[in-house]
């Protein structure tokens, strides 16, 4: 290979990747000084990573740890609460004597509570829960822990398979 077939090759290597660089600037909402309509995003799609990029993956995976800490936090709760009088299904604990259990095993305890409340896990009263104020409000585990066990166990094998898909 001579001097010019090697000076080309790489021109036409810097090239290519320019080309990919603007094509990525003109999908990229932040760019300024360029005159290109801007695509519009769902709510769905923005602030999301590409699909199948490392991010994506890094979410994923991230998501199924969250989920594991979610059940067991509902399994500590079905073990050490105690069963409401009118719902015997129902189990409660006070937000002291999880944050007491759980703190050995997690730091994140408030944070777990929310995300299983916002799957429906859990109720409890209030917005957040501070250590010492709310040592008594009773946190209510709502749902057999055996359907959570299944629910756990299917959305698990979704991101699982999501995962070796992706």
């Amino acid at each position: 290979m001579n001097k010019e077939e090697s000076l080309g090759a790489k021109v036409a290597m810097f090239n290519q990747c320019a080309s990919k660089h603007q094509d990525k600037q003109n999908k990229n909402p932040f760019t300024s000084g360029l005159n290109v309509e801007k695509p519009k995003f769902s709510k769905e799609e923005y602030g999301r990573p590409e699909a199948g990029s490392l991010s994506d993956l890094r979410g994923r995976k991230a998501n199924a740890h969250i989920l594991k800490e979610i059940l067991e936090l509902c399994e500590i709760i079905s073990h050490e609460g105690t069963p409401c009088r009118d719902h015997p299904d129902v189990i409660a604990i006070t937000f002291g004597d999880i944050f007491n259990i759980y703190t050995n095993i997690s730091s994140k305890c408030v944070g777990l509570l929310l995300r299983a409340r916002k799957q429906k896990y859990l109720e409890f009263e209030g917005e957040c829960l501070f250590q010492r104020r709310d040592d008594d409000v009773p946190i209510f585990l709502v749902k057999p822990i055996e359907e959570i066990r299944k629910e756990y166990n299917q959305r698990f094998q979704e991101i699982q398979k999501d995962l070796l898909d992706g």
